[in-house]
């Protein structure tokens, strides 16, 4: 494979495999399988000269097809967290790296990720390091991870750092899970609410206003609040493909928006400053940035890498702008503190918590401590929100229906009043 994940295949004549993946390595190209062609086919040795690599390489682009791409199963969280743990145990029993990745290979059943642990062992196997297979696969491993197993490698430690990994992972799909949870329900009753009143604006109100003018004749006038509430629904039934196409014009503006640079900053600070919901996603940017860099260091990474790399998963422009800033201001042999307050986006205790640990020398340890605090915020301010979303939701609901079965009475009783005064 090349640097961009293209699969190339071709010829080579050289003495031995080790020399062919020299020479691969010295194209550019990371080897995932290799395998001597005169014994497989039964032909004659390749012309050439004996010992002498040929620089001709027969390079065929193998793109995957479209269809094969679309269907191919993603390797969620959950599934990586799991080979991880597995991974680490099995290192951490005395397993050679090599059959601890043949026996995960044969058991795991996701496809996609099947397939990259074979041609992690096929790498491996022809003489890559774990982290160099690694990269090789990243559709399914991120930076994050490949530079945490180039530590644990360099330093003889890479069950610790798999273990590490696997804590870090866990609690971050814990995280997820919790406000992936919490909003279902408000989800369920607001859709259930969409729907409702759309069938009545669409159906039942046009047939009841044509009964309230047979009954009541052209000059009847019907009651403000029936008015207002006809007057919608004639709007949503004449209006209601424009407003459609409106909204669905507004989501793919902010979708192509999300795509530059600026849009991501500016969808970021909205996020931010979002009354309720703002808080939410400040603690939790600040618990990702905390955890992923006081992981990343824990495992040996240098200080430098490691916010390098926090900045490219941050997830959010305008923390990924202070990191980067940090990352400046460290190089230059300064401290985090200034940067990050700067931002506006972290508060007075983690600016403190991150010069104390920068003064101890314990900057991993605080880190992880702010993420731990954070985690536990996130999880109080979900429930607090869930708790809150939920009775606003009913409310907003029994106000809409009420609304609409008064608006209904009124004519009702305008009517019997009218046809009691003619009897």
């Amino acid at each position: 494979m090349d640097a961009r994940g293209h699969e190339t295949e071709g010829l080579i004549e050289a003495e031995n495999q080790n020399r062919v993946i020299t020479i691969l390595r010295e194209k550019n190209l990371f080897p995932t399988k290799v395998e001597e062609i005169d014994k497989k086919k039964g032909g004659p040795p390749l012309p050439g000269a004996k010992g002498e690599a040929k620089s001709a390489l027969k390079t065929e682009i193998r793109m995957p097809s479209f269809l094969a791409a679309l269907f191919r199963p993603r390797v969620g969280s959950k599934e990586l967290t799991v080979f991880t743990r597995q991974l680490a145990t099995l290192l951490d029993a005395g397993l050679p790296l090599l059959r601890a990745l043949h026996i995960l290979q044969k058991q795991e059943q996701n496809i996609t990720l099947r397939e990259a642990i074979n041609n992690m062992a096929e790498s491996v196997e022809g003489g890559s390091t774990f982290a160099e297979a690694m990269a090789q696969q990243p559709r399914v491993f991120d930076k994050l991870y490949v530079n945490m197993i180039r530590a644990g490698e360099a330093g003889g430690a890479l069950e610790k750092v798999l273990e590490r990994l696997a804590d870090f992972m866990e609690k971050a799909q814990r995280v997820r899970n919790k406000i992936k949870g919490a909003m279902v329900y408000p989800i369920v009753v607001l859709v259930m609410t969409v729907g409702i009143l759309t069938f009545m604006m669409l159906v039942i109100l046009p047939k009841f206003n044509d009964i309230f003018r047979d009954l009541l004749g052209e000059k009847g006038e019907l009651p403000p609040l029936t008015k207002f509430v006809m007057g919608i629904s004639q709007g949503v039934i004449h209006h209601g493909p424009m407003v459609l196409g409106a909204l669905i014009a507004l989501v793919i503006l902010i979708r192509l928006m999300a795509k530059t640079k600026k849009g991501r900053r500016l969808l970021d600070v909205l996020k931010l400053k979002a009354p309720i919901f703002g808080s939410l996603v400040q603690k939790g940017a600040i618990s990702t940035f905390s955890r992923t860099l006081g992981t990343l260091l824990t495992g040996g990474v240098p200080m430098l890498q490691a916010l390098t790399i926090v900045r490219d998963v941050a997830g959010n422009e305008v923390v990924a702008d202070a990191i980067g800033q940090v990352h400046d201001a460290v190089k230059e042999g300064e401290s985090m503190v200034t940067p990050l307050e700067q931002s506006g986006v972290f508060p007075g205790m983690v600016l403190g918590m991150v010069q104390v640990g920068e003064e101890t020398g314990d900057l991993p340890g605080m880190l992880m401590k702010v993420a731990d605090t954070y985690d536990d915020e996130v999880d109080t301010a979900v429930d607090a929100l869930t708790s809150i979303i939920e009775p606003i939701l009913i409310i907003m609901l029994a106000v809409i229906v009420g609304t609409i079965v008064v608006a209904m009475f009124m004519p009702m009783i305008q009517i019997i009043s009218k046809m009691s005064e003619q009897g």
